[in-house]
């Protein structure tokens, strides 16, 4: 059982037995009715200890404020208090499994007292440091929890008086922290040592410190990779990369030896990092954005300014300014070029093929499958980011695509993932052909069947050449399947093969647009290794919102179209003055240099000079009008339709900042949304997903779950969720919200439930009163609306 003295109290901290058992063995006595002459003289002498070790504690705590206040008249109260505590640490180091309580307590505040004045005298305490490194260092086992958790936050203290430096308190908590069994020192040792490195970076980054250590975790990894001594460098790894204090190679060099270790655990630490480390920084980051309260300054001044002023106040409202300040400057700070783990690695293919090698197709492996998963879903990432060919993993995932496999989405998510623009067709065939026949039939059941069309879309967006037409025909027709969720999936590779193959559907299944398309010969051709011209994916929109936004303001300042603001001739003067000084550099270089236009031919001319010139006529010939130019590379677009598109302005003559990527992004998000829209013919899917973002077993599951109804349990959860979130909102009720958040309006039906009653009682009466000749015209003419598609009609 485990006590608390007041001392004890006062400092937060526990010991096993001490002064506080005092109290409870005599208020037991009270209790029970001992009042024997024995009890009351143990009573007494334990009260009398009591108080002696408060007076003690009293005492060092005035003297310690003394010693700070003015440290020369203290000195010898301060060298006396030095030479019991040096008395107390011989004894202990005698015996370091002391169970005597007073001693240990004793030394404890003797050791806090020094610590919290040694900066007073740096040089009668030079040793003191060095003597708690070596008792925590050699007797962390055998000391009592109190002194030991006492020593190591003294060292830490002393560390931020910098009467020791960083790397001599990391070095020695460290070694601590992987040999050590006690489980609650372990916690108070991970914390110190990422608290003082986060310290240690908090101004600017301590480069010397970071690489020390970083080289210590790494060769504790390279040197021991049967054991789980190196999970503590996983774990200080992924937590200062998550507080993106650690963001450099050397960061991810440490967790990549830890993947290609040889214990489960350390293996599994490092593997988890390279899959979902980047997300958990990410998610800090906006935790730590989220966290930060709005300040109303001008709330504040006008508090300040009626309120009666006060020196609080007064400090609260600088504090406050200052915040304020330094949230806006981290604002508008340029943000930081984070990248991915899984970018900064070094050599991708042969990590990955070392990876695969060792952890799945070695036989001497006796992990787990979900550890064998983790593995394989970081080999198929690295497969598919950096466009890797390992073939080996192709014929690995064959065997495991069958209905029976145990985590079966798993493996086909993982085949998605690995598909990539650059691996053969004839490796994917195999694969889509069992899936096809182990999953896709009437015989499946429609989850089943929903999951395995799911997997061949998401590897022929890949890929589109993995599929042949009659396979391809065949999976199409399960786009008039009863199930909502086969229904959906078949129609998804339809829609696929629309845009990235045509000519292997059926005409009926074309549709117009891909039709129009093929006949026009701008399909394209289907050639395995062709790659697009290097273009940014939504260049052209961001290209029409600058075009836009300079209209504005054309037509702001009152300027012509075509005019140019202040702003865009001040602008241009700076260039044409950095022309200028380019030029006259240029002049004293050996000639100019000729450079062949990618599409007009511009003709620069300074002087009159150029009547001599040889190639006049050539040059007449090239001299054209802004007119006819437009003229003839309009007719030429016309002409030739399957010449490249020209690339975009913007990537030949403007370096995109930060800003204008922001504006890009925002651009691609507002473009997608709207090609999702009901009236849009283009379908959701129609790009592939971008190599950063992983596949799920849950994205393979998705379209199973369309039309399946929810289970007992699922019901249950979701009534729990309700009632623990205070409002309860039945299915209509959730549907009629989305649809007014999604702007959209309600049928004329619903409308007239709403309507006033007395508004309707007249048309009621006069219903009742219709004879059926009434009626009948009524029935004739609302048929004869349906037939022509409403009021208005849509026909002709």
């Amino acid at each position: 059982m485990k006590f608390r003295s007041v001392r004890a109290i006062r400092l937060g901290t526990t010991f096993t037995r001490g002064p506080a058992e005092i109290l409870l063995v005599a208020l037991h006595l009270r209790l029970h009715g001992n009042s024997t002459n024995n009890g009351k003289n143990k009573i007494n002498t334990m009260k009398r200890k009591l108080g002696a070790l408060e007076k003690v504690d009293a005492d060092l705590t005035n003297l310690q404020y003394k010693v700070r206040r003015d440290p020369g008249s203290y000195f010898d109260d301060h060298q006396q208090q030095y030479v019991q505590y040096e008395t107390q640490r011989d004894l202990l180091l005698q015996n370091p499994s002391t169970s005597d309580n007073t001693g240990v307590v004793r030394l404890g505040d003797l050791i806090d007292f020094l610590a919290h004045t040694a900066d007073c005298f740096p040089k009668s305490t030079t040793q003191f440091q060095n003597d708690l490194i070596q008792i925590i260092s050699q007797h962390h086992d055998e000391l009592q929890p109190d002194l030991r958790d006492k020593i190591v936050s003294n060292l830490v203290l002393l560390r931020n008086k910098e009467i020791i430096d960083s790397s001599v308190l990391l070095n020695t908590l460290f070694p601590i922290l992987v040999s050590t069994t006690s489980k609650s020192l372990r916690a108070l040792l991970f914390q110190k040592i990422i608290s003082d490195l986060r310290s240690s970076n908090s101004k600017a980054t301590n480069h010397r410190l970071n690489r020390t250590i970083q080289t210590v975790l790494f060769n504790l990894l390279t040197s021991d990779r049967e054991t789980t001594k190196g999970l503590w460098a996983v774990k200080i790894t992924r937590e200062l990369w998550k507080r993106q204090i650690w963001t450099d190679a050397k960061a991810v060099d440490i967790m990549k030896e830890a993947c290609l270790s040889e214990n489960e655990k350390v293996m599994t630490g490092g593997t988890r990092f390279f899959l979902g480390g980047d997300k958990e920084r990410e998610e800090a980051a906006e935790e730590d954005s989220d966290s930060d309260g709005e300040i109303d300054m001008n709330k504040m001044r006008h508090q300040a300014g009626i309120n009666k002023k006060t020196k609080k106040k007064g400090r609260e409202l600088k504090k406050a300014a200052a915040t304020v300040k330094r949230k806006e400057r981290k604002k508008n700070a340029p943000h930081p070029l984070n990248f991915s783990a899984l970018h900064l690695l070094h050599d991708p293919q042969g990590f990955a093929e070392t990876l695969f090698t060792k952890h799945v197709q070695n036989s001497k492996s006796k992990i787990a499958l979900e550890s064998k998963l983790l593995v394989l879903q970081l080999v198929s990432r690295l497969v598919g980011l950096h466009k890797l060919t390992v073939i080996s993993l192709y014929s690995y995932l064959l065997k495991h695509l069958t209905p029976r496999q145990n985590s079966v989405t798993s493996f086909l998510a993982i085949l998605a993932q690995a598909t990539h623009s650059l691996v053969p067709p004839d490796v994917l065939e195999p694969l889509v052909q069992k899936i096809a026949n182990e999953f896709v039939s009437e015989a499946s059941a429609s989850e089943v069947a929903a999951a395995g069309l799911n997997a061949i879309r998401e590897v022929c967006v890949r890929q589109p050449l993995a599929m042949n037409d009659t396979l391809l025909q065949d999976l199409v027709m399960y786009r008039k399947s009863k199930d909502k969720g086969v229904q959906m999936a078949a129609r998804g590779l339809l829609s696929l093969y629309r845009e990235v193959g045509a000519e292997l559907l059926k005409k009926r299944d074309r549709g117009k647009d891909a039709t129009i398309a093929l006949r026009a010969g701008d399909s394209g051709d289907r050639r395995y290794g062709l790659e697009a011209s290097g273009e940014i994916e939504g260049i052209d929109l961001l290209e029409q919102w600058k075009e836009e936004e300079r209209r504005k303001k054309r037509e702001a300042a009152g300027l012509p179209a075509d005019a140019a603001t202040d702003e865009e001739v001040e602008d241009e003067a700076a260039d044409w003055k950095n022309w200028d000084v380019e030029s006259d550099d240029s002049d004293s270089s050996q000639g100019w240099i000729n450079v062949e236009s990618d599409g007009e031919d511009i003709v620069l001319s300074d002087s009159d000079d150029e009547n001599t010139d040889p190639k006049k006529p050539a040059a007449k010939k090239a001299k054209l009008s802004n007119s006819a130019t437009r003229e003839s590379s309009a007719a030429t677009t016309t002409t030739n339709p399957s010449e490249p598109k020209p690339l975009s302005k913007l990537l030949t003559t403007t370096i995109l900042t930060p800003a204008d990527l922001k504006r890009l992004k925002e651009l691609q998000a507002s473009s997608a949304i709207n090609s999702n829209l009901p009236s849009s013919k283009r379908a959701a899917f129609l790009a592939a997903r971008h190599a950063d973002e992983a596949i799920t077993a849950e994205t393979i599951e998705a379209a199973a779950a369309i039309g399946r109804k929810s289970t007992k349990e699922e019901k249950i959860a979701m009534a729990k969720g309700d009632r623990e979130s205070g409002k309860h909102s039945s299915t209509t009720a959730i549907r009629k919200a989305k649809k007014e958040s999604e702007g959209k309006s309600t049928t004329n039906k619903e409308k007239a439930r709403k309507k006033n009653f007395l508004m309707t009682l007249g048309k009621a009466k006069g219903k009742n009163k219709r004879s059926l000749t009434d009626i009948k015209k009524t029935m004739k003419g609302d048929m004869e609306r349906r037939k022509r598609g409403g009021k208005r009609g849509n026909i002709g």
